[in-house]
């Protein structure tokens, strides 16, 4: 897997809260993270390597799905929920 398909953007991690219907404190709660940090990255600021792969594991374990780029732009959308 490439390194660059690891990362989230800050785009991403908006419109994940956005499907999720989670406030930034919402996201701090969960990955453990500050709502501050949060903040400036949805934003543009910077943010270490470590803790955005922690906001897209937070992510990913209440179901988002990342999309990587393939020519239409990275995104994300909900998981399909498992049928039993």
């Amino acid at each position: 897997m490439k390194k660059e398909s690891l990362m989230i953007t800050p785009e991403q991690c908006r419109a994940a809260r956005a499907l999720l219907d989670w406030t930034q404190g919402d996201l701090a709660e969960r990955s453990l993270l500050s709502a501050v940090s949060i903040r400036a990255f949805e934003k543009g600021g910077d943010m270490r390597e470590s803790n955005r792969r922690l906001l897209r594991m937070t992510l990913e374990s209440a179901g988002i799905v990342f999309i990587d780029e393939n020519g239409g732009g990275a995104g994300v959308r909900l998981a399909k929920p498992k049928v039993d």
